[in-house]
Parts: C-alpha cells; structure tokens; sequence
C-alpha cells in the first residue's frame, strides 16, 4: 500500500471513526447535563428554538455596529466554506464514493473565488486577533490550533490542483503526494474538530435551542 492509498483507506476511516465518536461524546455529555428543576411554564414551546437558531445566523444589530467588519468577513468566508465543500467537483466525488449521494456542481470558476474568500477571511480573522489587546489575551492554544488546522487544507488543496477545475481530477495523476498530503490535513482536521472551539459546528445548534428553551420560560424576546 503506498502512501495514498494509506491516507485514503486506513487514516480516512480512523478520522471519521474520531469525528463522529469524538462528536457523540461531546453530545452525549450534554444531553448528560443536569437542568435545574423549572416550574414555570414555556411561553411558546418549541417554536422558540428554531426562532432563535434562524434568528442567530446574522450578527445583532449592537455587534454588527460595534465589528461591522468582522460580522461580514464572518458571515462572508463561512458562505464561501459551504461553497467549497459542497461545490468542488471532486469534494462532491467524495461524498458520492463514501455514501452513494451526489448533487451537480457549479462552475470551476466559482469555487475559486470561494476559496480566496476564505483565505483572505481566515487571514483577516487572525490579523483582527492578534491586534486587538482584548482577544490576543483571551485567545489560547485552541484558538490557534483551530485556525491553522483550518487554513491547512485550503493550502494543500490549492497546492495540489491545477486547471480546470471542473474536472473531476483537477490533479496531475503522476504526482499523488499533494492529493495524498491535503487528504491527510483535511483527516488531521476531523480528528481535531469534535475536541476543540470547532465542534460549534455541530453543538451551535444544540446550544441555541437549549438558550432559546431556556428564555421561553422567562419572558426574554428573542
């Protein structure tokens, strides 16, 4: 077996067995969580949860105002994230090979503005923390890690591919380390993802319904 072969097969499935066992972990412990005893009744039920997770995909207004540039890089280069996971012709072979699902792909020219969107948002991102006084202090390890394991594959990715994007194989079939390499950070990725800041990912919405549940019973206007 040579070292793609390893990276696709071996680490790919020891990565999504960590993502999805790390992530059941992180989910489980709070299902776990004790709620203290409320006798108070709900204003309006469930109907607040999905309000308030709807409601919380845009900055409020006071924040939006305070970081206006912030709030758009956020929003930005987290849109352009979706585009490239979902979008790339070859992410979306991926998702097909694993699980037999697929959708059509826009075109390749798409996907590149994506990725600098999200280079240049990842960058601004860390420029805006290391020069603020406040969140320099307040960042630690998982912050930093998280960034970087972040940007890694956006830069193995766009190392290891060439013109034209459509392609299903936008990389030369001679040289397998760049497919190999950006396999491996994108696996070092999910690894990290459920034990770190990242598993927002998957434990926002849970956290925004468990707030909204909790401000339904006490007169609080989402």
């Amino acid at each position: 077996m040579d070292f793609l072969g390893f990276v696709r097969g071996p680490a790919l499935a020891f990565a999504l067995s960590v993502l999805f066992l790390g992530a059941a972990w992180r989910l489980l412990g709070l299902l776990r969580l004790r709620a203290a005893r409320d006798a108070s009744r709900p204003r309006a039920g469930g109907s607040d949860v999905v309000k308030s997770t709807l409601a919380h995909l845009w900055p409020r207004t006071t924040f939006r105002r305070a970081t206006p540039a912030l709030s758009v890089n956020a929003l930005a280069w987290h849109v352009a994230l979706a585009l490239v996971l979902l979008g790339f012709v070859p992410h979306i072979a991926f998702v097909k090979r694993l699980t037999g699902i697929s959708w059509p792909a826009p075109p390749g020219w798409i996907f590149g503005v994506a990725v600098a969107v999200c280079l240049f948002g990842l960058l601004f991102a860390l420029m805006m923390r290391l020069a603020s006084p406040v969140t320099r202090l307040l960042s630690g390890f998982d912050d930093y890690a998280s960034w970087a394991l972040t940007t890694l594959p956006f830069l193995t990715g766009m190392a290891a591919i060439y013109l034209p994007l459509d392609s299903a194989y936008p990389w030369q079939p001679d040289r397998p380390m760049g497919l190999a390499i950006h396999l491996l950070s994108v696996e070092l990725l999910l690894v990290w993802l459920p034990f770190g800041k990242l598993a927002h990912v998957f434990l926002a919405f849970f956290s925004r319904g468990a707030t909204a549940s909790a401000f339904a019973r006490k007169g609080v206007a989402l």
